[in-house]
């Protein structure tokens, strides 16, 4: 009688297999009793629900896309990041994304991790068909208010990718905004998504590389302003930050409109 594979073993074919080879094995596999090989099973299962769930979720991230575009309709999304820190810029993003190449863990940044963000920012730089930032610096933060800079943020980063398109001969049509407000004075025609960045593909991507572009920023002025924690909370007011402020007073980069409790 031929000897049973080892559990091991069993691993070692399943996670060389591709995804239709996995389906056959694993129905192979229910035939044998063993505890460690129905644990096998059922972790395969378990993760392939896992994977039907995250790709119906892009799914519908994408769709939601494409229900506002048609043949040769260009769609941007566009998200900030940094309204309520004491400190640094709010910074912007615009991208234009390939829908037949989606990018597997696009997600709200807020939902993702450093690392994962980190992860994804660089395959999402790299695949964007435009990408672009609009930043806005804590004094000019000062001058016309932090909503006002921020549609200016918006407004910069879109000009931007708007640009390169009519450069490449194209236009941008459209550009999905998270948020309920619209952006003042823009030329292009624009659509507010409220939680745009857990409905829209291009918007999620959008506010993952606002996210990223900020924090290393704010990761490079703790080094050049260290005592405010910095690189830890990115200029929002922690406790860590206060008492970097109350001990060494305002830097170069603190908007001084926000931080009048302190004053």
């Amino acid at each position: 009688m031929k000897k049973p594979l080892s559990i091991s073993d069993i691993k070692s074919i399943l996670s060389s297999f591709d995804e239709l080879q996995k389906e056959d094995y694993i129905r192979e596999l229910m035939s044998d009793e063993r505890s460690g090989v129905k644990k096998i099973i059922e972790s395969y299962n378990k993760q392939k629900i896992k994977t039907e769930i995250e790709c119906s979720r892009l799914k519908s991230m994408t769709d939601f896309d494409n229900s506002y575009s048609g043949d040769g309709i260009i769609l941007a999304g566009v998200d900030e990041v940094g309204r309520g820190p004491l400190a640094g810029p709010v910074v912007a993003a615009c991208v234009v994304m390939d829908s037949d190449d989606i990018i597997e863990g696009i997600n709200d940044s807020k939902k993702l991790t450093p690392e994962k963000r980190e992860y994804l920012y660089d395959i999402i730089v790299k695949k964007s068909r435009y990408c672009a930032i609009g930043m806005i610096e804590n004094d000019v933060i000062d001058q016309i208010n932090i909503l006002n800079a921020t549609f200016l943020a918006m407004t910069s980063a879109i000009n931007h990718v708007s640009k390169e398109i009519s450069q490449d001969g194209g236009k941008l049509d459209l550009v999905l905004v998270d948020g309920n407000q619209k952006i003042k004075d823009l030329d292009v025609m624009q659509e507010t998504v409220v939680s745009g960045d857990c409905k829209s593909y291009a918007i999620a991507c959008a506010s993952i590389v606002a996210k990223v572009y900020r924090d290393r920023l704010m990761q490079n002025y703790d080094k050049k302003y260290p005592g405010y924690d910095f690189a830890g909370n990115k200029g929002y007011g922690t406790a860590s930050h206060y008492e970097g402020l109350n001990k060494q007073g305002f830097t170069p980069i603190h908007r001084k409109t926000f931080c009048k409790s302190v004053l």
